[in-house]
């Protein structure tokens, strides 16, 4: 598998925007409601972190040739540092973000193209080569850019990733809503379905 160059770039563009958009943020900004349920904006961007240190310890994984789990404590850990680092103070939290995402761009320059080739571990217990984790961390900053409500919106997002978004979310809709509801709203006969969260 080669090098995922352009998605290396990609992520490293997103980690700059992030920057500048949060850098500043006080304890009002952070404190307030971010656009997903019960999470503020302290919680979005921790949650940035914590996977940015899954992004890490998978890559140093596969530099030492092993497959290791994303989060300590699967689910419920993660939801559980979330929460903890969500109630520190905005300076605490811009700074884990941004220097968490610097350490992602410096693994992922760094990684041998032999490494790219090896096994990662998912958060679902699947496996995938590390080549896939530059564009899963792409993805995931552009996501909760939005999340933010910080002023970002889907329309910012880069349409290189919105073509590579788009088939894999159509093609995962019937497992998130009933089918039947799902084809009237495509064939215009319907009201848009209730969609299952995405995970």
């Amino acid at each position: 598998m080669d090098r995922p160059s352009g998605d290396i770039e990609a992520c490293r563009d997103a980690h700059a925007r992030m920057t500048v958009l949060i850098t500043g943020a006080d304890d009002s900004v952070v404190r307030r409601p971010s656009l997903l349920p019960d999470w503020t904006v302290g919680h979005v961007l921790t949650h940035l972190a914590r996977n940015a240190d899954a992004m890490c310890k998978r890559v140093e994984g596969a530099m030492r040739g092993e497959v290791v789990e994303q989060y300590a404590g699967g689910a419920a850990g993660r939801a559980a540092e979330i929460e903890a680092g969500a109630a520190r103070d905005a300076r605490q939290i811009v700074d884990d973000a941004v220097q968490r995402a610097a350490r992602v761009d410096d693994l992922f320059a760094g990684l041998s193209d032999e490494c790219w080739t090896r096994p990662v571990k998912t958060v679902r217990g699947g496996e995938h080569p590390a080549a896939l984790l530059p564009y899963r961390r792409w993805r995931e900053v552009e996501i909760h850019l939005v999340d933010l409500g910080m002023g970002i919106t889907s329309s910012d997002w880069p349409p290189e990733l919105v073509d590579r978004m788009l088939p894999s979310l159509v093609a995962g809709l019937p497992d998130r809503a009933d089918s039947r509801e799902l084809v009237a709203w495509l064939l215009g006969r319907g009201s848009p379905p209730h969609l299952q969260p995405w995970a």
